[in-house]
């Protein structure tokens, strides 16, 4: 990976910016899998110049992600700033699922055991941390069935992520259904 202790010649940073453009455009549509052959040929650099900027796969999602998972605390602030336990609670899971639907790549990360990236760890960890006040909360004020746990949120996350990968106009039915199940009588 290149250091930030030396600064890059301008034809490289332009290099590293359009293999950053194109991966973050790849992922998104096709999810962490896409091959780096494919992240190179929509830079327009070569193969080597992918790997001299990022080494390995990890080095790029690395790059990429942190920023991406900042939406995270975007919608769990949103969600902590709503009144209404149950609606944010909901409302918390509608705007996360969708984020997870417009980017493969994020459905991946948030699917998957973490990535070793320290930036991507601690932003998942922030966004489960807003998850379990938000169901705290739901719990406390008689919306949300007591039995519902952090480890279930984890389980609905990675089974929406499934949902978002092999149907993705079907997510919100799906959210709609569970939804309905995990409310109180």
């Amino acid at each position: 990976m290149v250091t930030a202790s030396k600064p890059l010649r301008a034809d490289a940073a332009r290099n590293r910016e359009k293999l950053l453009a194109a991966a973050t455009q790849l992922f998104a549509e096709r999810g962490l899998d896409v091959p780096m052959e494919h992240i190179a040929r929509r830079a327009e650099v070569s193969i080597g110049t992918l790997y001299k900027h990022f080494p390995t796969r990890q080095d790029l999602v690395s790059a990429i992600f942190p920023e991406r998972l900042a939406a995270l605390d975007v919608i769990g602030e949103k969600a902590l700033a709503d009144q209404d336990p149950w609606h944010a609670f909901v409302g918390y899971l509608e705007d996360l699922y969708a984020l997870q639907a417009e980017d493969r790549g994020l459905n991946d990360i948030l699917a998957r055991d973490l990535p070793n990236a320290p930036e991507v760890v601690s932003a998942c960890h922030r966004g489960a941390g807003h998850s379990e006040i938000l169901i705290t909360r739901a719990i406390a004020g008689g919306g949300l069935r007591p039995d519902f746990s952090i480890t279930d949120m984890a389980t609905l996350t990675r089974a929406m992520a499934q949902v978002i990968r092999d149907s993705p106009g079907e997510w919100r039915r799906f959210l709609s259904i569970y939804v309905d199940g995990l409310r109180t009588p």
